[in-house]
Parts: C-alpha cells; structure tokens; sequence
C-alpha cells in the first residue's frame, strides 16, 4: 500500500513539474467542495517566496463566467469560494476544466491556471415522471418488450451508469438493452399471459439506481391497463435514426421523418407519432413531429457551443382498442459553423498613465476568446489606428496592451485605441473593444504665495470670526495637483502660550484669515505663524508664508490700584486696602475705590511725602499712562498730589487748625480715548511725632475699624472706654504672649507680605476676613458670633497712654464704634477663650485683598 501511494505523488510531481514547464498550473477538487477548502499551493506552484504573493497582489482575473474560486491574500494558495457545481458549469461535458488567470505585479505577469472540476455522486437518477400508464392488450404474447422511458442522471461517468429493477411481479419482468456505451434503456417484458377480467390493472414500480457510492436512487410507478383486442403494436423500419444539421439552420428545417406500420386492419393500423423522451430535456423545445407524417422539424434555433447532440425517442401508437406503441430513436448532431465573433474583455485596465511612463508600462490586461473551435476558434488581434501602445501575447488569448514610446501630456493629453480581433473562420468575423487612455499631469510645482511675509494688524477685542486678511497660493499644475488648501501650520512661532490656531483660522478653500475669538492686546501683541499652501497632488507639495499679526491696543482696561509701598520713615506709616487689578479693570471707566491710612506729624515741613498711591494699567502707551489728580478737597488744602508720580506731600507745613484727620479723594486717570479711571480715598491721621513713630511700629489697621475713629460728640468718654478695652487686651497679651508665639510658628498659614511703614507685618486671610501677625507685637482678637463682617482694632499695649486734651480725642476711635461691634462682655470673654487667635484686621466684605483661607489645628480655630 505505502509503495502504491508513494508512486501515485511521485506521478503527481512528476505532472505538476510537467505543467509548470508548460507555463500552465492544473489543479483538481470535486465539485460541492466546501467553501475554503485548499485547492492548491498556488504561490508556491508559481514559484513565489513566501510572503511575496502579498506584496505581488496574487490574484485571480475574472473571465465572464463566475470561478468559484478565490487566492488567499496571506498564504497564496487557491480556495473554494462559493459552490462549486459541476453540472452547472460543465453539464455532460467531461472533463470539466476551468481555465483561469493568475495576475502578480512588480512585475506584472500572467499564469494560466487549469481547475478540474470532478464529478460526485450528488445528482440521483430522475425519471421524467413520477407515473407512466401503459397499456398492454391482453393477447400480447409472451416475451412481449414494452420500452420504459428510462431515468436520467446529471453527473457522468461511473456516477451516471444507471441500472434498473423491478419490483417483484408474475407478469412482468425487467430487460435492460444497452443501446450505446453511455446508454441502458429499461424493457419491461411480458412472461406470463395476461388475463384483463382478473387483473385489469398492475402497478409496479421501477427503480434506477446510479453506480456511485453510495447509490443513489430514483423511482417511477408504473401503472399497466390490461387491453383487448388490438394485439399488433406497430413497427418502425429502424430502430435508430441519425441525422447531422449545422447549428445554422433555421427554425422550420426538415429533420428527418419516421415511419411506422401496423399490420392490423382498419382503425388498429392507423398510427399517429409523438415524442416520448428528450435527452437532454431541452430538447423538447428544439424539434416537433408530426403526428400524422411522422415529420420532424426544428423549433428552435441550434447552438453548437450550448449542446451539440440531441437523442430523441418516437413512440408510434395505433388507434386499435387498446392501442398499441412501437418506439424508435432519432440521434440529432450538431456541427458546429462559424457564427461567433470573438470577444475582447479588459481583464485589467491601469489608468490615467502617468506622463512619465517608462517604455515597456503594462496599461491594460486583455482576454480574447472565441466560442466556435477549430478554425473557427484561432483569433488574431492588433492595435488601430497607430499609436504609442502595442500588444503583447502573453499566452493564448491574452495580451498586454504595453507602451512603446514615451508620451507627452501637453501634445496629446488622451489616446482613443481600439482593439481589434478576426478568427479563422469564412467568412472570418470580427470584434474589437474600445480603451480610453488618459494622461495624468505630474505634479512638479509647488504651490508660491504671492508674498513670503505677510504683515496683518488688528485692533483688540475685534469680533469672533471678522476677517483679517486674505492670501493667495498659485499652483500652474492642473486639476487636483492645482487645487490648493490653505492651513495654520502648528509648526509656525506663535507670540502667546497657546497655539497659533487657538487665535486665528483659515479657510481651506478662499484663504480668508479668521478671527477664532477676540484678540486681547494685553495677553497677545503680536502672533507670527506660517499658513502653509498645499495642493492636491500625489506626493503634494507644499508652500510657506510667514504672517505676522500685529494686535492694536484700545483702553479697554481702567487703572488698578496696588497695596501700599512703604515711604520715609519720618512720614509716618501707611496701611489700608487696595482693589484687585482684575476687579477695577472690570469696573470699566467708573471709578474703584480704596480706603488709605497714612499717619503725618505735627508740624511736618512743606514737600515731605506722606504715602505714594501706586496704580498700574494693564493697556500699553497712551492708554497705560497714568495721571493721578486730588479731587477733595479742592481748593488750598495741605496736601497735595505728584501729577505722573501719584505721590501725596504736604502742601504746607501742618498746622493744628488742620484738624486731628484729612480725608483725601484722589483719582487716578489713564490718557486713553475715551479715558478710565479709578479713586482712592487717604485718610492721614494728624498727629504728635511720637505717636506717628509708635503708630508707624504698630502696623496696618482695618479700613472699617478706622471708619469708626470720625470724631464725635462725647469724644471725651469714648476715649475712656478704649483705654480700658485696650488695658484689658494688653493683660491678656502679657499673659499668653507664649502661647501666641508657639501657635504662630506651628500653625502659621499661607502669608502674603503686606508693605507698610514699621516693621515687615504677614498679612493672611480668613474666611471671616483677615489676620495679621507682627514680629515685634503680639495682638490679640476674638470675635463674637454674627460679628464676622464687623471691623474692630486693638491697640498694642507698648502704645504710651495719651496725653488729655484734644489730642487724644482725635487719635483713637470713638468707643461707641466698638461696643456697637462687641458688648464689653463678649469682647473680654472672647479674647480669654480663643486667646491663640493672632491679632486679626477683619476686611469689609468687598475687599479687594486676595482671601484664602488659612490652615487651622485640629480642634478648632478662630
């Protein structure tokens, strides 16, 4: 066994290396083959490395009829795609054998693939009815034939040689005749006499069975009338008759005319001829006979290339009671004439060609075919009129339409070619088959702006989406490698933190520049980026120009005030609170007000300065440059404001007729057009040099607490019950002095440094306001609940207590202020209870100094 399998692949290899000699591959695989079985080794057979079918694009070119077969991208091997079925591809024909052709590129060459399609057992036997009535007279003598139509069977070969029986009967029996080598006709003979009064009727059933494995049968019943009388069935006067007509001849054409006798008398010799059988079936429709003459005549056109032979069976049957039938069979061939003109397909077909084409550029794959053979069959093709292609056999019935000289896409930008193919019939016939063949531009020039800078300006706070410029790229190529697409290039410099595209567009198609958003000057002056042209082409070429976007400042921001800056020491100290630049620039050209404490001694000459208000504007030029002008009070006071250097001075030396206080109301104006403004409000406490010394050393105090120091009517009580509050603060200070100082260098928060005259003081907020902590001085606060939005100061105890008279009067705050913030009762309790609380400047609500709020210690805070 192993010997016999061992020769068996060595013939195999021995046919393949034969085939690939021949520069043709055959491949077999039977026909209902499941989808994605492996036909063959295909890439392997051709000769191509592994993985190289997929690089190459291996692949199968259609030619008309469906393949049902398909090349595998990965592994380049031939599979089963769909359902391959030989009847239908084939019919009787044997052997069925597809040719296919095998496409690879780089370079592009075709294999001619042979795929035998073998025959299975899938077809069972079919009887052309499921009933046959025959009737029999009753005086047949035995050994009587009764010709049964036999069944007919799809596949071929072994699997199409029918054998028949019959199930079991006393009349009748079953003889098979063999009238040719592919055809067994069935007989039904007669073996006892027949009596019709009692058995007028005998049902039998006939069984054909194919010689497949396993067998697959089919059935017929058969339903006898036992007749009497008419016991003489006629006669033809052969049993086979063979005629030859060429597939040309028309519809109407004598085929042939049979004829049969009867030697019966009168109405049991009169005979009329029908068509019984049909092999194959359609070709009930190509003949009638008559059934009178018994003339056969075509009714339908013949097709040598569809079937080229037809097997008839003619039954004549007498008009005796019961008639009886004799049958013959009439054999039609076919020749074949040259009736078909060949076809030209383009299997494939490579355009618009590339101007630049080397000579030898397969443009297109052409199959031509011929259905007629022999002669009829050989075809010839060339290439009309003249032009720069030619053909290229590249096996029988393909060619290569190839390039044989270069082209030019300015003299001839498209070739109209025809191809022309003639057989060998005669008259010989023709076809041909029309290709349009473009030539494509190469795209070779870059697309050029007119300019290689722009330079755009824009004013700020223009509009979403107005239009800022308009640029243009020309590009001489044409169609797709002149169309050209304008971008923002990401690659370009852009003169803000966030990407060019963030602030600019531009539209693709007219090259309108964009705004995406309104340009703000203060965060963007200018903005330099690139707009890239880039055409449609294949590889595309591009092209750069650089823009240079210059944004115009317009006063849209009002002055801002800062914190105060500490000045001269001998001009006393300077605290308060000034608005967040973010909060006055909103504000608009409306002014933003800012209260200013500042402390001036008595006596102080002419020219000394007294604090500096400090304002800055966001805008650039005219519109940050800032004047700054003394509003109240007008006229001859003793103060007086620096123009540009915003410095408040005395005017004068300080007298004491200038009250205990000045309230100053100075605003601050930029040059725009039209121009903003913001205010701030000075209030310089007049007093002795000492006092301005110690208040310089104490530090800042709340704008609200200092509201409350206007004098009043019962000035002289007022100050009585502010020493004892502060007598009682400084007993408590003393006392937890320590403590203060532990839980200041523990839980000390987040701190902003607060310039001001005296000693660096940490200024930090709260959520109930603010709170300061000096290095020299450790003060105290406690505030009640429900008093978070009042102002309250505490005065240091190290303060000597003040001189009576007017003077004291006028430096501290009225005690009503106090107790209508905190009963005397709360204060005291307070401040003995949350003692660890550093001394606190508790903001207005709507203060602009940054709040956050502080780390606390576990277990609460103040």
């Amino acid at each position: 066994m192993g010997e016999r399998c061992c020769a068996a692949v060595r013939v195999l290899v021995l046919q393949a290396a034969w085939a690939l000699a021949g520069g043709q591959v055959r491949y077999s695989v039977p026909e209902e083959a499941k989808a994605g079985t492996v036909v063959g080794r295909l890439a392997q057979d051709l000769g191509l490395e592994a993985g190289e079918a997929e690089a190459r694009r291996l692949r199968l070119v259609a030619q008309g009829r469906r393949a049902s077969v398909e090349v595998s991208g990965a592994s380049g091997a031939l599979l089963v795609s769909s359902r391959l079925d030989r009847e239908e591809l084939c019919g009787k024909s044997a052997p069925c054998a597809l040719r296919l052709e095998v496409l690879v590129e780089r370079p592009l060459r075709v294999f001619h693939v042979q795929l035998e399609v073998t025959d299975i057992n899938d077809n069972a036997p079919i009887f052309p009815a499921a009933r046959k009535n025959l009737s029999i007279a009753e005086l047949s003598v035995l050994g009587s034939r009764f010709p049964l139509e036999g069944a007919s069977d799809a596949d071929i070969g072994a699997n199409a040689q029918l054998s028949y029986t019959l199930s079991p009967s006393a009349h009748f029996s079953l003889d098979l005749q063999k009238s040719n080598e592919r055809n067994i006709e069935p007989e039904l003979v007669l073996t006892k006499s027949l009596d019709r009064e009692t058995i007028p009727v005998h049902r039998l059933v006939l069984t054909a069975s194919d010689g497949g494995r396993p067998s697959l049968t089919g059935t017929m019943e058969l339903v006898i009338s036992v007749l009497d009388a008419n016991d003489n069935a006629p006669q033809f006067n052969q049993s086979v008759y063979k005629v030859q007509l060429p597939e040309s001849a028309e519809v109407g054409t004598l085929v042939t005319r049979v004829n049969a006798t009867d030697p019966d008398d009168g109405i049991n010799s009169e005979v009329t001829y029908t068509v019984t059988n049909c092999i194959p079936p359609s070709g009930r429709d190509v003949i009638s006979i008559n059934p009178n003459t018994g003339e056969i005549h075509l009714t339908a056109a013949l097709d040598f290339e569809e079937v080229n032979v037809f097997d008839f069976r003619i039954e004549a049957r007498d008009r005796g009671t019961p008639p009886l039938s004799g049958h013959c069979k009439v054999v039609l061939e076919v020749l074949d004439v040259n009736d078909n003109a060949p076809e030209v397909w383009v299997t494939s077909l490579s355009v618009p060609v590339p101007e630049d084409a080397s000579v030898g550029t397969v443009v297109a794959l052409l199959s031509v075919s011929d259905r007629d053979s022999g002669a009829n069959g050989r075809v010839r093709c060339w290439v009309w009129p003249a032009s720069p292609f030619g053909l290229e056999a590249t096996f029988a019935g393909s060619y290569s339409l190839v390039l044989r000289e270069a082209l030019d896409r300015e003299r001839v930008s498209e070739y109209e070619v025809e191809v022309r193919a003639e057989d060998g019939g005669a008259p010989a016939l023709r076809g041909r088959r029309g290709l349009r063949v473009a030539v494509s531009d190469v795209n070779d020039n870059a697309p050029a702006f007119a300019q290689a800078v722009y330079t755009v300006l824009a004013r700020e706070n223009n509009a979403a989406g107005a239009e800022l410029a308009r640029l243009w790229a020309r590009d001489p190529d044409e169609a797709g490698n002149g169309r050209v697409s304008y971008s923002v290039w990401e690659g370009g410099v852009g003169g803000g933190w966030r990407p060019a595209s963030s602030y600019v567009s531009v539209d693709a198609e007219s090259g309108r520049l964009w705004a995406l958003q309104p340009l703000d000057y203060e965060e963007l002056q200018v903005l330099q980026f690139e707009v890239r042209a880039v055409d449609a082409g294949e590889p595309p070429l591009c092209g750069n120009a650089t823009v240079q976007l210059f944004v115009l400042d317009e006063n849209d921001n009002a002055p801002a005030l800062l914190p105060p800056a500490g000045s001269a020491p001998e001009a006393g100290g300077v605290a308060g609170e000034a608005g967040e630049v973010a909060a006055a620039a909103a504000a608009g050209s409306g002014s933003v007000s800012g209260t200013l404490w500042a402390w001036a001694a008595w006596g102080a000459p002419a020219g000394q300065v007294v604090a500096k208000i400090r304002a800055v504007d966001a805008d650039s030029g005219y519109n940050a440059w800032l004047r700054y002008e003394l509003w109240e009070p007008r006229g001859k006071g003793p103060f007086r404001v620096g123009l540009y250097s915003g410095e408040v001075s005395t005017a004068r030396a300080l007298e004491e007729a200038d009250g205990p206080r000045q309230r100053l109301l100075i605003v601050v104006r930029d040059h725009g057009e039209p121009a903003r403004s913001a205010t701030a409000t000075l209030s310089v406490s007049l007093v002795e040099a000492a006092e301005a010394a110690l208040a310089a050393a104490a530090g800042s105090s709340s704008s609200r607490s200092a509201a409350g120091a206007e004098l009043g009517a019962g000035a002289a009580s007022a100050a009585t019950n502010v020493w004892l509050v502060v007598a009682i603060c400084a007993v408590s200070s003393l006392f937890l002095l320590a403590v203060v100082l532990y839980g200041a260098s523990r839980w000390a928060p987040r701190a902003a440094v607060l310039s001001g005259p005296g000693p660096t003081t940490l200024v930090c907020a709260s959520e109930v306001g603010s709170w300061s902590y000096s290095q020299r001085h450790s003060r105290s606060l406690c505030v009640a609940d429900g008093a978070g939005k009042s102002d309250l100061m505490v005065f240091s105890p190290n303060f000597p207590p003040p001189p009576p008279g007017p003077a004291a009067k006028d430096t501290q705050p009225e005690p009503s202020a106090l107790l209508d913030t905190v009963s005397g009762t709360a204060l005291l309790a307070s401040t003995l209870s949350l003692s660890l609380c550093p001394f606190s400047l508790i903001s207005q609500p709507g203060s602009a100094i940054s709040r956050a709020p502080p780390s606390r210690p576990e277990g609460g805070g103040c």
